[in-house]
């Protein structure tokens, strides 16, 4: 017996916990596969007889595969199911992490990561859509901020974990640990993971395409997926521009950035744990207002604070993103479930969506930043790109969401 209950009372405070302990753990593969590989790099670089930028392919085209896969998943899930969709996707994964142990050139070991992608977004998305299923919206809001709280922790740990296991036992022990982990879910998933997609979807041929279409119709639901995508920019504009402005530019230890850079991600989870505790209060809209507001004024800070207070070093930068980082986790699990809830019967379809668009736009703000950053003197020009994204997220809601 696979099915249970949909859309329990949306003020009660029942929740199942197992599962959403399992949800975290669906969700924080995709970044922990995708951050634990990053200390073996040179490593790789050496033992498979290549060049740093070709090795780094593993990086880029891995997050490209977990975008796009996104798209995909979250429709056949619509269609076939969420159990089977995560089954599917957790087995991919395993396979592919054991074939990158195997991988003897790094044109393999590319192409492994790529399908290892594939079946590590499956969590991601289906983590979405599973709480929109068991829950009205704003009580969805609030259990995607536990759930996303994965996505933090995951690429925190997952880089000193592969540091390690590159140390002691070669960067094969890396795929392993990964394989071994998404078995250990794999098998936790088949055992407890219940079917939660509203019945009747895929029956009646045509219907998903009719809701497809009825979708993409609605403004406000290109409003959330927007507002959850330039609500993450400042981040991204952040991590793209960052490490350039404290190690170049101050001259400070890479060391000393990843220290600080906790910090960054101690803003997001006390945002999200915020999220969990008043979203169902406040509701999603007032939500995403307020962490659109505590943005803009964290971009406003961090400007004024390099221009003013240079001589203060990395905390002129890191402690008003703090403040950016906590907005966004007030805001982004919100615009999720809001994006979610538009069209019910296609949840599937609009978390894969959400993803891809907060993905792309995210690795375009990193890219943007770190070529205009490279030519700059000052770290002005990242500060303002932050202040222009948190802007364009309160006109794109006003505009299409609100309306």
């Amino acid at each position: 017996m696979h099915d249970i209950p949909r859309k329990p009372d949306p003020g009660g405070t029942a929740t199942p916990w197992r599962l959403l302990a399992l949800l975290m753990a669906m969700t924080s593969i995709g970044p922990a596969t995708l951050n634990i590989v990053v200390p073996a790099l040179p490593t790789l670089a050496t033992q498979l007889a290549t060049d740093a930028g070709t090795v780094q392919l593993t990086l880029s085209l891995y997050l490209l595969s977990l975008a796009t896969a996104q798209l995909f998943l979250g429709p056949l899930s619509d269609k076939f199911g969420r159990r089977p969709v995560v089954i599917a996707g957790l087995t991919i994964n395993v396979v592919a992490s054991v074939a990158a142990i195997a991988a003897t050139s790094i044109e393999m070991l590319i192409f492994a990561r790529t399908v290892q992608a594939i079946g590590a977004a499956s969590g991601i998305v289906m983590g979405r859509a599973i709480i929109r299923d068991l829950y009205e919206r704003d009580r969805a809001a609030a259990m995607i901020g536990l759930v996303t709280t994965a996505m933090v922790i995951a690429p925190m740990i997952s880089p000193l974990v592969g540091g390690i296991l590159d140390t002691a036992f070669g960067w094969e022990a890396i795929f392993l640990a990964i394989a071994l982990m998404s078995c250990v879910v794999l098998v936790w998933a088949a055992i407890v993971l219940p079917e939660t997609r509203p019945g009747g979807i895929a029956e009646e041929p045509g219907m998903l395409w009719r809701e497809w279409r009825a979708l993409f119709g609605r403004a406000k639901f290109h409003g959330y997926v927007w507002v959850g995508a330039l609500g993450s920019a400042p981040f991204f504009t952040f991590l793209g521009g960052g490490p350039h402005i404290v190690v170049t530019m101050m001259g400070r230890t890479s060391a000393e950035y990843g220290l600080w850079f906790a910090v960054t991600s101690l803003g997001y989870m006390s945002g999200n744990f915020a999220a969990s505790r008043l979203s169902q209060r406040f509701g999603v809209d007032a939500m995403i207002v307020a962490g659109t507001i505590v943005e803009i004024v964290g971009a406003c800070i961090t400007t004024l604070l390099i221009a003013t207070a240079w001589e203060l070093g990395p905390a002129i930068i890191f402690l008003p993103q703090f403040i950016i980082s906590f907005g966004n986790g007030l805001l982004l699990p919100n615009a999720i479930a809001g994006a979610v809830s538009v069209r019910p019967q296609a949840a599937g379809a609009a978390s894969g969506i959400t993803g891809f668009v907060q993905m792309a736009l995210g690795a375009a703000a990193t890219q943007a930043v770190s070529m205009i950053i490279a030519s700059a003197t000052t770290a002005l020009p990242m500060a303002w790109m932050m202040v222009a994204w948190a802007a364009a997220t309160g006109v794109v809601y006003v505009a299409l969401v609100r309306r």
